[in-house]
């Protein structure tokens, strides 16, 4: 059953409620969501609902109906992201595991993960027990293949899985691995279930070779009844009679998962396919389905490979996959989940917030800037701090009040937003210290169960009305009401609590003011992204951890001047990635010029002609040196 806890519940009562409950027989799991904090109470012997109803503090029971109660979607409505260290699986993010079938030697394990780690993996796989349809093939090292495995992983910074086949075995390799894997042949082995259960580690879930999503999502609750709260699905593809491939991937059964159960799945393309040429295409398909990730086999020699050589992609087939991976990522509103990078943000002083790191941004709870910031800093604890303008923000960073400001600086369809370059100049303590791309998604929000058909009015940021001029054609009774902030229009219409009004704006929004998506992608171009930067009085980072430069000036007034000091950049062979000229403010006519520069490797070059600049300009300032940001 579920049993929803009042927002005011007493730390007492809840304890109450739980020691109540575990007196019955029950398991106990606490689950902290968005809008509410639920119990989730799994056992053998039910019992009146009522009985738990009257408890102090229960808000309300609901039973769960699934026989999957521990991983079915009743228990917990948002996803589950699971945390490896700094890796998170789950939500918006695709995570890429990746090695080679089985361990043959250290060497070999070296060599592999130092190409996989490069290339963007944020996991690293590889076999030590290796279950074999024959037993005269290779059976893996064991331990020995466990410990080269491990110190690959340590050497390079990745998390380690591996497959454990035998109960006897669980205890030894829970001292080696960060995440078990249970093999095909083993979904439904119970006892090893409980076994990998009771070790408490995540665990990789594959489907068996003829498993019904009902029978995989009972093999879960096996694992998370045991003891695990970190369970990962992977789809590896199923026996039919098709011969041309190894397995038949089952892509439909990722959406399937998705709707009965919160937990995360990943795909295996190597083991459904059997091909390396079919890996790439079927692992594309796999995310665009939906899957939270991969897991790929790769060797640096796959012809002499001890074990499925002939489906393990070559180094540079698996470089060009990651990165067919970063552009359709964005596509389907996610981004691939990197390791966080050596940059001061990640090394942040606790004590200037006593404990967290605040980030300013302008707008309302659930605006685009707090979705950018959530993707910039998921991986430190952090506080958001709403601010009513960009200058506020500005102010907030330099008066303490945060550590950090998110300000979007340029969207893909109507340019630059001038008025923070503008402000960039007025606070020059303020320096850009990083940079996130998102894309921008608007989808009309109001009251759940409206009809688009029926709606008088729609509220939203002038851009976002704009933007999705297309679609409101098609409704040319529907008024266009411009609004401050797409987020506020949503908190707007859910505080006017009108079925005939409704508003524009990002899905984070409708989930923080309570509001339902009516119709999803709105906008008129889907290739709409906006660019942040993050700015920060942090000193600046040294050259080993930048790639990026922005900069401006302004050109002494005779001809050739900028030519001449573009020339500076060309012959040093430094790419320019952004050019914008803004008036100066009380010398008409007069122009500064800002410029965005790709350093990466060449942070000496720049420096020398940052020098050159200087003597041919009025006026020369780095507005920060960063890392360039993806999407």
């Amino acid at each position: 059953m579920i049993i929803v806890l009042s927002q005011s519940i007493h730390p007492e009562e809840k304890q109450g409620v739980i020691t109540f409950l575990e007196g019955k027989g029950y398991k106990i799991r606490e689950i902290v969501g968005e809008a509410e904090t639920v119990l989730g109470a799994v056992g053998l012997i039910g019992m009146d609902a009522r009985e738990v109803e009257v408890l102090p503090g229960v808000e309300r029971v609901i039973p769960i109906s699934k026989p999957y109660k521990l991983a079915s979607r009743e228990l917990k409505k948002e996803d589950t992201v699971i945390s490896l260290g700094p890796v998170r699986i789950g939500g918006r993010r695709v995570a890429v595991a990746a090695g080679p079938c089985a361990v043959e030697s250290r060497d070999q394990m070296m060599r592999i993960a130092e190409t996989v780690r490069a290339s963007g993996a944020v996991m690293l796989r590889g076999g030590a027990f290796k279950p074999r349809t024959s037993p005269y093939d290779f059976q893996g090292l064991g331990e020995e293949g466990l410990q080269y495995l491990r110190e690959a992983g340590d050497a390079v910074g990745l998390p380690v899985v591996s497959e454990v086949v035998a109960t006897e075995t669980v205890e030894m390799a829970a001292g080696y691995v960060h995440v078990f894997q249970i093999g095909a042949r083993n979904m439904q082995n119970f006892e090893l279930l409980k076994k990998v259960g009771a070790a408490g580690l995540p665990v990789i879930l594959k489907r068996g070779m003829a498993a019904k999503i009902e029978e995989w999502l009972m093999a879960a609750e096996y694992l998370l009844a045991h003891g695990t709260e970190d369970v990962i699905l992977c789809e590896r593809g199923i026996r039919t009679f098709e011969t041309y491939t190894r397995n038949t991937l089952d892509l439909s059964a990722i959406p399937v998962i998705k709707k009965l159960s919160h937990l995360p799945v990943i795909v295996d393309p190597s083991h459904a396919t059997g091909i390396r040429e079919k890996v790439p295409p079927m692992a594309l398909a796999g995310i665009a389905a939906g899957a939270d990730g991969l897991i790929v086999e790769v060797h640096t020699d796959p012809e002499h490979a001890l074990s499925d050589g002939p489906q393990s992609l070559y180094p540079e087939q698996f470089e060009k996959l990651m990165r067919d991976l970063e552009a359709l990522s964005p596509v389907i509103g996610k981004e691939i989940e990197h390791l966080p990078e050596k940059h001061p943000l990640w090394a942040v002083d606790k004590a200037f917030t006593g404990g967290k790191t605040v980030v300013a941004f302008q707008g309302e709870p659930g605006a685009y800037s707090e979705e950018a910031l959530e993707r910039y800093f998921f991986h430190i604890d952090h506080d958001i701090f709403p601010c009513g303008s960009f200058e506020e923000v500005f102010r907030a960073v330099l008066d303490g009040k945060a550590r950090y400001g998110i300000l979007p600086i340029e969207n893909s369809l109507t340019g630059s937003i001038h008025e923070n370059y503008d402000l960039l100049l007025r606070y020059p303590d303020i320096k850009i210290v990083g940079e996130k791309t998102l894309r921008i998604v608007h989808n009309l929000i109001g009251k759940k169960g409206t009809k688009i058909e029926k709606l008088k009015r729609v509220f939203s940021h002038p851009q976002g009305l704009a933007q999705c001029a297309a679609f409101l054609d098609k409704y040319p009774g529907l008024e266009r009401v411009p609004f401050y902030d797409t987020a506020g229009s949503v908190a707007h219409v859910a505080a006017e609590n009108r079925e005939d009004w409704a508003a524009i704006a990002g899905e984070k929004a409708a989930a923080v003011y309570g509001m339902a998506v009516l119709k999803e992608g709105l906008e008129t171009n889907p290739n709409n992204y906006t660019r942040f930067f993050i700015c920060s009085r942090l000193e600046e980072p040294t050259p080993e951890e930048i790639n990026k430069v922005s900069f401006v000036f302004s050109a002494v007034d005779k001809p050739g001047a900028l030519f001449h000091c573009l020339s500076e950049l060309v012959n040093r062979d430094l790419n320019m990635k952004k050019l914008e000229s803004r008036p100066i403010h009380g010398r008409p006519w007069q122009y500064m010029f800002y410029i965005d520069l790709d350093i990466t490797g060449k942070v000496d070059r720049f420096t020398q002609a940052a020098e050159k600049l200087k003597e041919g300009v009025e006026d020369f300032r780095i507005l920060g040196w960063y890392r360039q940001g993806g999407v």
